[in-house]
């Protein structure tokens, strides 16, 4: 909560601007409480419906907190058994959904940080015709809903025959991972002085030595900043998931959605299949949070 000017202290009178200041630091505090509450909320509420028994879940009105909690569902998924029924065909279903999600996630960031660090190193670097053009053009198409031509990828897809492949989802991700990963990376390459790379090509380097010994050890932050995000993103992803993988390359985040029984679905074990698939990019974002943020904001200024 926001603290009271130092000049205000009890049983003195408190002027207008102490007033406007005191008000705009409590609502500022409020807003940001209501933010962090609606973004932690929804995940708070998934972890207890994975240990929650389901009488206590479909209570009227619900628990918000168990009585008797338990991990009976998360046994589930890797033992093959549940609440009075077996699950050997969910748990593999559970277990490829996250291995093709691992494969999809690392093969899109490898793709994206490789061609994405040449691409950026170029329009930074070396005299191209309408770059700036080109820059303005990778901007603009990350403004383009990918509803808007998912019409057309299916049947590209579909000529391709990648339909159902993890070459077809890691092209898929990379093509629109990769404009973000240039603009981050473009930027960063500028704040890295020309002369460093002038040094080494003066002692023999070429420009792609420099490139690989200069100027990638000192662009550390905007590579993990870079492969972060994109294995974040392409390990979150369902839309094009859903559309363009099938029996054979299902994600994590399909997968989920998919855990029923006889009784319908079970939202109790679609949130234990949810917790357990989201401590990945929770414990990448812990370790590698210092050099996200610095990678990000590195870039945002010039010199």
């Amino acid at each position: 909560m926001a603290t009271l000017p130092a000049t205000a202290q009890p049983g003195v009178r408190w002027t207008k601007s102490q007033v406007r200041y005191f008000l705009g630091q409590t609502i500022v505090y409020i807003l940001v409480l209501m933010v962090v509450f609606a973004v932690v909320a929804p995940f708070i509420w998934m972890v207890i419906s994975s240990i929650s028994p389901q009488t206590e879940l479909s209570a009227v009105p619900p628990h918000w907190f168990p009585d008797t909690p338990t991990l009976q569902r998360y046994q589930s998924l890797f033992s093959g058994t549940g609440e009075g029924q077996a699950l050997p065909a969910g748990v593999a279903k559970f277990i490829h959904g996250l291995t093709s999600s691992m494969i999809v996630s690392l093969s899109t960031t490898l793709v994206c940080v490789v061609a994405g660090s040449m691409a950026a190193y170029a329009l930074a670097r070396l005299s191209i015709p309408g770059k700036n053009k080109f820059m303005v053009g990778i901007l603009g198409s990350q403004m383009l809903p990918i509803v808007v031509i998912i019409i057309p990828l299916y049947l590209l897809m579909q000529q391709l025959k990648w339909m159902d492949t993890w070459r077809g989802l890691v092209t898929l991700y990379a093509g629109f991972m990769l404009p973000t990963v240039i603009w981050i990376m473009h930027s960063y390459f500028q704040t890295i002085p020309y002369d460093l790379e002038e040094a080494a090509m003066i002692d023999g380097c070429t420009r792609i030595e420099s490139l690989v010994r200069v100027i990638l050890p000192l662009s550390g932050p905007g590579l993990v900043a870079v492969s972060a995000f994109t294995f974040l993103s392409s390990w979150n992803e369902f839309f094009m998931a859903l559309i363009f993988s099938g029996s054979l390359t299902k994600t994590i985040t399909v997968v989920v959605t998919e855990f029923s029984s006889q009784f319908g679905t079970d939202y109790g074990l679609m949130a234990t299949g949810g917790v357990i698939g989201s401590i990945p990019p929770l414990v990448l974002a812990f370790l590698l949070q210092r050099y996200i943020v610095a990678g990000l904001t590195a870039g945002a200024v010039k010199g």
